[in-house]
């Protein structure tokens, strides 16, 4: 058994948990910001934020959830998460247990921080669409590990879990067979622009939606190979050298800034797999100490297509948004 196992086996938890609150089309609710939070999201981070306190109680946690705004939700609603991950486990639990999963290890300064998103992906959830639960790590503002359970995904009509381990990226069906073997994951090597698998998100702003056609015309990019998921998804599917890139960005990161939790598992497993993560303009990405990026956007790639897109991106865009390609 190595490290994350424990971990592992929260996030597949975490999505038959997902699974059943999305048979039963739970209601949903929105947060100051807008985005949807349904009890899925608390439950899954509950579950997560558990085996954490349990296996790994000295280490931080950066969560896109939090008690305070789960015991603002009505009376029912808190039952009913609380019930779902009590039946999960095997055992009671009661609200103030369950809320002190969700706040664990915030604010705590450690060498290693764990980043949650329970639900990437909440409107793909609600809508029957592709969703993930994301889990990854940081050590020294660097992305190491990172978990991606897909209770929706094109590899495998069970699910499949992404995961790192020894430096490596492996993926296995999120429900195992006895005889289960995992796989190793590796990037393509795909070149030709013609011939690039293009993941991107389900739902794009319109300015997103324009630069990215701009960037695509530039670099040569068939728009017609391009597929649309939400969540993480995307960058497992890079990862397995299903798809060779993905392009989150650009915007306007003073009103609406990139969060971590939307980025630290996938970037883990991409570089696990060889391939790259960079900011819009080929540098590296400055992850933490907080939940913002600071970050216009970023560009994931197989590596082998990386500053192609990169120069693709400055020739469409570098102007607009102030930056200009640069490599390391």
């Amino acid at each position: 058994m190595h490290e994350l196992q424990p971990l592992i086996d929260a996030v597949r938890m975490a999505c038959e948990l997902c699974r059943r609150v999305r048979a039963s089309e739970a209601s949903f609710s929105r947060k100051a910001d807008a985005s949807p939070v349904t009890i899925a999201d608390y439950g899954a981070q509950a579950l997560l934020c558990r085996t954490l306190l349990r296996h790994f109680p000295e280490d931080g946690v950066i969560a896109e959830e939090g008690g305070e705004a789960f015991l603002s939700l009505a009376p029912g609603e808190r039952e009913e998460a609380i019930r779902l991950v009590g039946k999960l486990l095997g055992e009671r639990v009661g609200e103030d247990e369950f809320v002190r999963w969700l706040n664990h290890g915030r604010g705590v300064k450690a060498d290693r921080t764990w980043v949650i998103d329970p639900i990437d992906g909440t409107e793909g959830f609600i809508h029957g669409r592709t969703y993930a639960v994301c889990i990854g790590t940081l050590v020294e503002g660097t992305p190491v590990d990172g978990i991606i359970g897909a209770p929706v995904s094109p590899l495998d009509e069970s699910g499949t879990l992404f995961y790192t381990s020894g430096g490596k990226a492996w993926a296995e069906p999120l429900e195992v067979p006895e005889d289960m073997v995992p796989r190793a994951l590796s990037v393509s090597d795909r070149v030709d622009p013609k011939s690039l698998r293009v993941v991107e998100s389900y739902v794009m702003g319109r300015r997103s939606r324009e630069i990215a056609d701009r960037v695509y015309a530039e670099a040569g990019v068939d728009a017609r190979r391009i597929k649309r998921y939400d969540s993480m998804l995307k960058y497992a599917l890079v990862a397995a050298g299903a798809a060779d890139l993905f392009i989150r960005g650009p915007r306007d990161i003073r009103k609406n800034p990139h969060k971590v939790w939307d980025h630290v598992a996938g970037t883990a497993l991409v570089h696990a797999a060889g391939g790259k993560v960079t900011g819009l303009d080929g540098r590296s990405v400055e992850f933490g100490p907080g939940a913002e990026l600071r970050t216009l956007g970023l560009i994931v790639s197989n590596g082998r297509i990386h500053m192609h897109m990169v120069e693709a991106m400055g020739r469409a865009a570098g102007e607009e948004w102030g930056f200009l390609p640069q490599s390391e």
